[in-house]
């Protein structure tokens, strides 16, 4: 059986809708405002994001995008870099090369590459 469907509460929807479509290709095909947006990847994982009030994940809640190689990684974490976001360069972390970004609304991304490439 796949994970095919999350919803994320979120404090700004437009914003949290403009990162993932900016620097995960994300697709959005319904969007309400800052209320709620239904939102696709590239494999048919549906993330809805809805506006919450009062927006507390734990510390260790994340979202991840893998990567097929090590020089995809980077490249996000540049990407993201040059706009602004403060993040670590990638390193070596629980068996993979990752880093994490938290992103508007109120969540965090981890992207890592599982592979040795």
């Amino acid at each position: 059986m796949k994970l095919n469907h999350l919803n994320l509460s979120v404090s700004d929807v437009a914003a949290a809708r403009e990162f993932l479509e900016t620097f995960f290709n994300m697709t959005c095909e319904v969007s309400r405002g800052n209320g709620f947006a239904l939102m696709y990847d590239d494999d048919g994982l549906a993330l809805t994001l809805m506006k919450g009030r009062e927006v507390h994940y734990p510390k260790t809640f994340y979202i991840g995008f893998s990567q097929k190689n090590k020089e995809q990684v980077n490249k996000i974490n540049q990407c993201l870099r040059e706009n602004g976001f403060d993040v670590k360069p990638p390193g070596y972390a629980h068996g993979c090369y990752t880093f994490y970004v938290d992103a508007p609304g109120g969540f965090m991304v981890e992207v890592p590459c599982y592979s040795e490439s």
